[in-house]
């Protein structure tokens, strides 16, 4: 079993990433290199706007780079055809964004079973896999609700057991914590903590809430578009 512990998730080569042209361009990511090895809380620190986003959009096969290379569970994402990228963010990707993006005319259970149904899950698989991870996000009475009749940390909540439903190999969360009251955003990083052992998942997850980095297992700085490991 060894080998496991010490499988790469996510590896990026040398990185590059342009918006606009000539003087005006703006260079989110030069030349970003660094490794997420399966099982691992990694935190992704830098200020607003410093390529954070850009990055994770990269690493999801949401964005292409410039030049570089991103391997996800060892497949390089240029090599694979659109239809390839679709079913490896459905299958093996999930993610959670800091506005939680639920449905809300749906309730949360529904919510959280959105992907089991776009991949056609059985209902009595799709009924057990949304109780176990709402009660396993600490929502098992809140089923019922909608989005708007919660806080935001439930929704919070809500949205990564969504992200969970498919069983992915790889969370990434961009500024999950963003929208919530500093005690709301710990739990939820706490929760996040939790998930990756419980669930056996690796994540990537950008913050630029310095409290949160004590729960990673690693911290990479993002600052000028370049890559610093604490």
């Amino acid at each position: 079993m060894g080998h496991v512990v010490t499988e790469t998730m996510v590896r990026v080569e040398g990185v590059h990433k342009s918006y606009g042209a000539g003087a005006a361009a703006v260079h989110a990511l030069r030349g970003v290199s660094f490794e997420v090895p399966r099982g691992e809380l990694v935190a992704l620190e830098g200020r607003s706007g410093s390529g954070k986003t850009t990055l994770l959009n990269i690493v999801g096969g949401l964005d292409t780079p410039d030049r570089g290379r991103v391997e996800v569970e060892g497949r390089d994402l240029a090599r694979l055809g659109e239809s390839e990228l679709l079913r490896l963010r459905r299958d093996r990707i999930g993610f959670v964004f800091q506005s939680f993006g639920l449905i809300p005319i749906l309730s949360a259970a529904e919510n959280v079973g959105v992907p089991l149904r776009l991949r056609r899950a059985e209902p009595r698989e799709r009924e057990e896999r949304v109780e176990l991870l709402l009660s396993l996000v600490g929502l098992a009475g809140h089923a019922a609700q909608r989005p708007g009749e919660l806080s935001g940390g439930q929704q919070q909540r809500v949205a990564i057991a969504r992200a969970l439903a498919n069983r992915p190999a790889l969370l990434i969360a961009d500024e999950p914590t963003g929208q919530l009251d500093a005690e709301t955003g710990h739990a939820v990083m706490e929760l996040l903590r939790a998930v990756v052992h419980s669930e056996r998942v690796t994540a990537l997850v950008a913050t630029h809430d310095a409290t949160l980095l004590d729960l990673a297992d690693r911290v990479l700085e993002l600052r000028d578009g370049e890559i610093t490991e604490h």
